[in-house]
């Protein structure tokens, strides 16, 4: 699964095309804090089976801060948070979600263990995987969505998978490695990089991010 500090470099790349004039150290720790917050349910985990992957990845995080930001936008007039923070502060809140969505979120749901995106209404862990080709004799060759008919089989089920609920799933972490009470002897993992991609991923964020500080100092930006 994805270690933190790959979900902040894909969160980086998020800020550093989207941020615009907003992009800054500042606006930056913003994204690096939200995807941190995140993966704090791993402390969950220690006193409830709604832990990793669930309490803090759900889609309804993002989802409330959209809500906030519509509302404040259309319907207040007296209290409204671009006149307290301006439009810096409003672009960088939905930058937020995005990344919240995207780097918090969506890189464990479309990796090994998955996510939990619909909890509390649908207590179920999904992982999105699969393929789309191009085939010469079979056209386009898709196996993210089940489309067979009832009496035709797929080897490796319907996707996006589902793997169970928060009573049945758990995503090990160093701080929750397994179920329960650990042993005093428990081998407690904090992954940095797992695969090829994800080194691919933090070396490409960070070094995008990096360049993106040195061009704004460069044009006179923070």
């Amino acid at each position: 699964m994805p270690s933190t500090i790959v979900h902040m470099a894909f969160a980086g790349l998020i800020g550093a095309a989207l941020l615009g004039t907003a992009f800054d150290r500042r606006s930056v720790l913003v994204l690096f804090a939200a995807v941190i917050f995140a993966d704090l349910d791993s402390f969950v985990g220690l006193v409830s089976a709604v832990g990793h992957r669930a309490a803090f990845h759900t889609l309804f995080v993002p989802l409330g801060v959209a809500g906030v930001l519509l509302v404040d936008h259309y319907w207040l007039h007296r209290i409204r948070l671009v006149d307290r923070w301006g439009q810096r502060g409003v672009r960088i809140a939905w930058v937020t979600g995005v990344a919240y969505v995207g780097a918090a979120i969506g890189l464990d749901l479309f990796s090994a263990g998955g996510a939990n995106p619909l909890w509390p209404l649908h207590d179920q862990f999904y992982v999105i995987n699969g393929k789309v080709e191009l085939s010469s004799q079979r056209s386009i060759v898709q196996t993210f969505i089940d489309l067979s008919t009832e009496d035709a089989q797929q080897t490796d089920g319907p996707r996006p998978r589902a793997r169970g609920s928060t009573q049945e799933v758990h995503v090990s972490t160093g701080i929750d490695p397994t179920p329960g009470a650990e042993p005093a002897n428990v081998d407690r993992v904090f992954p940095v990089v797992r695969s090829g991609w994800q080194l691919l991923l933090l070396l490409v964020g960070t070094g995008v991010t990096a360049a993106r500080f040195y061009v704004s100092h460069e044009t006179g930006g923070e």
